[in-house]
């Protein structure tokens, strides 16, 4: 990895007011996975940029009764690294993930 670019302050000042929209999504997703408001199908499906750089450790302790014990024993059965993102899973951990969560689809 090279050194980060060299932003303008106005550069700067709008990266980081995309960061921070962008982990307000990712707490209004966790937020609404507890309150059963969204479907976990739609989070893994999702194509929105800062939903897919949710890890997965951190939705599937969004869940209610999934704490951090569990989400990593979950993890640890279907093969997916700690600091995976959604968008990172492939096709046979994601349909592992679906059958240990009981996602129909």
């Amino acid at each position: 990895m090279g050194a980060p670019p060299i932003l303008t302050p106005a550069e700067r000042k709008a990266a980081l007011a995309k960061a921070a929209a962008a982990r307000q999504v990712r707490a209004r997703v966790k937020e609404e996975i507890k309150q059963g408001e969204i479907a976990l199908i739609e989070v893994l499906l999702s194509q929105n940029p800062a939903i897919l750089k949710m890890r997965v450790k951190a939705m599937l302790e969004a869940i209610p009764g999934v704490g951090v014990v569990r989400a990593v024993a979950i993890m640890e059965r279907i093969g997916i690294s700690e600091k995976r993102r959604i968008k990172g899973l492939g096709s046979q951990q994601l349909a592992a993930l679906k059958t240990e969560l009981g996602i129909d689809r």
